[in-house]
């Protein structure tokens, strides 16, 4: 073998390492890119998501008299408002935001039993603010949830996995919708 052919090996070597290399670095910033999609998607949700925890004891307070008998529905809600507030991570905060989300759902179908409440001003101002609200977070919660399914989807496709467990990924958590509130409304007239 000669100093040409030993120069062109190398050569080639070289070459197909800066190749594998950039590779590497590329799905690098591609698992970057997608967890930091995540978090961006979550600081917008979680602005929204704060405003409505402040509307909530307000709701609360509105409908307490009402609600005596619903007392475990209101410490539930209460508890994990506090709960997310030292929540630290997204993982964490998205958990209690779905278990929340299924007690004001919880709540919603037993205050729709006190016609009394329904026809309270304070009440239905603090129903239309916070129905505002959950309509701008159904909106980034979509957002949310698409940047969670790439992000999922990339650090279990091959060859993206090896990279994402050396990182420590894990899968991530959806916001759920409750299944109380995909069900018909039931319309009295």
């Amino acid at each position: 073998m000669g100093i040409a052919s030993t120069i062109v090996l190398i050569l080639v070597v070289l070459v197909v390492g800066v190749a594998m290399g950039g590779y590497v670095i590329s799905l690098y910033n591609s698992l970057i890119q997608v967890k930091n999609n995540i978090e961006k998607a979550w600081n917008n949700i979680d602005v929204l998501l704060q405003q409505r925890h402040d509307e909530l004891p307000k709701l609360i307070d509105a409908v307490r008299g009402y609600m005596e008998h619903e007392k475990s529905v209101l410490e539930k809600i209460t508890k994990l408002r506090v709960g997310y507030d030292e929540a630290a991570s997204i993982e964490e905060k998205t958990k209690i935001e779905n278990q929340l989300n299924r007690e004001v759902a919880r709540m919603r179908h037993v205050w729709e039993s006190y016609p009394d409440l329904k026809s309270s001003q304070n009440f239905i101002q603090l129903m239309g603010r916070i129905s505002a609200l959950e309509s701008s977070i159904a909106d980034r919660r979509e957002f949310f949830n698409d940047s969670v399914n790439i992000y999922n989807i990339q650090i279990e496709r091959f060859p993206e996995m090896f990279l994402a467990r050396m990182m420590s990924y894990q899968k991530h958590p959806f916001l759920e919708v409750p299944v109380e509130t995909r069900q018909d409304v039931k319309i009295k007239i």
